[in-house]
């Protein structure tokens, strides 16, 4: 395979120059307090939250995986990449809530909602999801990149990526992140477009490309009776896991936060929502092509996941190359950073703040900075035993959020669309998810080591998606049960945290904050989704 060559070096020289110059500005400008840190002073406009929604989203494992789907007869994942519609939920639905509670996390919404216990177990288990899942898997795949890209050593590349992101994140906070993020987002789009664009030329066009791998293969849609993704579970499921991702969950939902004005905000929403439409051209049709072009004897991989670089190494011309290197680099420090960042703000406000309440300002800051530190460490030390994951990452990340996201979406759901439930019906839900969907978790991963045919082998086989669906519903029937047996909670602590008891000023200003163009965009949107779920049909 070819390597990078001296113009190579010099585009992807240049990217890390213009990337530290724009973080060091940033962090010479003043962090004094935990809004500035956290929320880059609650001042980023709606073209910068956007691309920040996309840039933390698109990890190393979008780049490395989705195209392994789409060079590996994983077709119905696509699905996954359709969600810009919950994306808009965010803005439309969710924004308001939390634009009014004046928060900085999640877990603070729940307490506002609810009650301290619900903002201690989501804080104690979003930091431990973030460094199993999002941080080891993207240090990981990240690490295959980069070694395989710049020919080094994989640790080498790993951990001098994760220090380099960890160091501009400490220094900087959330405003180094959205800003270097935004800067992220366009370069990687150039360079995966670049690809996309040379990939379908090279296979002969879309017709030639469809013809090549037959139009079965670029269905989407499989019958329920499918044993891997049946269609009707695949859609519910993914839906869960797509609110808990875009709407509750604190790496996307602390960039909206940081937007100077709820207009800015819902507007970064539109964009974002926009934006994640693109990853299905930008590495999903590219791992059909490498697929396509191998079965025409052209190219050779022995991995699904190896699709993407092997078609960048193979077609992209000297310079062309260095700029996508840049893009997949530029795809794994932001999500890392986005995640670190994240992790940082839920441990100092939290946790540590909830300790020590009277903290000063400047010492919650350096706080952050250690927790931030902390959980660079943390991911590095984690890579050995993610190294045992490193087949089908994509679907591996999509299967343990399928365990985590429904018991977190049904609260925050139940939460806004019924003001009946209450602080125990939260608590229930949550514990009792948690400890349903460890317990899956955990069957799945020793499985190997139980009966065939036993319940617990059983359980553990059983299908990841049909089990998320009833995950959810099983979480919903605890949380309403248990607040119907409880007393309702006070009127006054939920004015204006759930549709119910939403005042008629705070109405007005929500109409106020949108017109006809918020509207005509969201609607295009969703005209594209539908669009490629029928493109996508076979």
């Amino acid at each position: 395979m070819t390597s990078l060559d001296s113009l190579d070096w010099v585009v992807l020289s240049s990217y890390f120059v213009v990337l530290l110059a724009i973080a060091w500005w940033v962090i010479k400008q003043k962090n004094n307090n935990t809004e500035d840190y956290f929320l880059a002073g609650r001042n980023v406009g709606w073209f910068v939250v956007g691309a920040s929604i996309f840039a933390s989203n698109i990890g190393s494992e979008h780049v490395v995986g989705l195209a392994g789907n789409g060079a590996g007869d994983k077709m119905p994942l696509l699905i996954y990449e359709l969600h810009s519609w919950i994306v808009l939920m965010l803005g439309w639905v969710f924004l308001p809530f939390y634009a009014r509670s004046k928060v900085f996390t999640m877990p603070e919404f729940l307490e506002r909602r609810f009650d301290e216990r619900s903002r201690r177990v989501l804080s104690i288990v979003s930091i431990i999801a973030y460094v199993l899942t999002k941080v080891s898997v993207t240090i990981f795949a990240g690490g295959v990149v980069v070694a395989s890209l710049l020919g080094i050593p994989f640790w080498v590349g790993a951990i001098g990526t994760v220090v380099l992101t960890g160091l501009y994140t400490v220094l900087g906070g959330m405003k180094a992140v959205v800003y270097t993020e935004t800067v992220q987002a366009i370069v990687l789009i150039i360079g995966a477009a670049t690809l996309t664009v040379m990939g379908l030329n090279a296979v002969g066009g879309w017709a030639e490309l469809k013809a090549t791998v037959t139009p079965e293969y670029m269905n989407m849609w499989r019958p329920n009776s499918d044993p891997d993704y049946p269609w009707l579970p695949l859609v519910f499921t993914s839906t869960i896991v797509g609110i808990w991702y875009w709407c509750t969950d604190q790496v996307i939902v602390q960039r909206v936060l940081t937007a100077k004005n709820m207009k800015e905000a819902r507007r970064g929403t539109i964009f974002g929502a926009a934006m994640k439409i693109t990853p299905i051209f930008l590495f999903l049709i590219p791992g059909i092509v490498a697929l396509a072009l191998k079965m025409k004897g052209e190219i050779h991989f022995d991995s699904p996941d190896e699709a993407f670089p092997v078609l960048m190494m193979h077609l992209l011309p000297s310079g062309l190359r260095g700029l996508v290197a840049a893009g997949l680099m530029a795809a794994l420090m932001s999500s890392l950073a986005s995640v670190f960042n994240s992790c940082s703000t839920l441990f100092t406000l939290d946790i540590y703040k909830r300790k020590y309440p009277n903290k000063a300002e400047a010492d919650l800051v350096t706080i952050g900075k250690i927790a931030t530190g902390v959980v660079v460490i943390l991911g590095i030390l984690w890579i050995p035993v993610i190294s045992l994951l490193s087949d089908g990452l994509y679907e591996y990340l999509q299967k343990v959020q399928a365990y985590l996201a429904p018991p977190i979406a049904a609260v925050f759901l139940l939460g806004i669309f019924w003001k009946r439930m209450n602080a125990n019906g939260a608590i229930a839900a949550l514990v009792g998810g948690m400890i349903l969907g460890m317990t899956k978790l955990m069957a799945e991963t020793f499985q190997y080591l139980m009966t065939e045919g036993s319940f617990i082998y059983n359980f553990a086989a059983f299908n990841w998606l049909v089990f998320g669906a009833l995950f959810f519903f099983t979480c919903v029937l605890i949380a309403l049960v248990v607040s119907l047996m409880s007393p309702a909670p006070n009127e006054a602590q939920i004015q204006g945290l759930t549709f119910a008891t939403i005042s008629a000023d705070q109405s007005a200003e929500n109409k106020a904050s949108y017109g006809m163009i918020d509207i005509a965009a969201t609607f295009g949107i969703i005209a594209i989704i539908a669009w490629i779920m029928i493109t996508f049909s076979g």
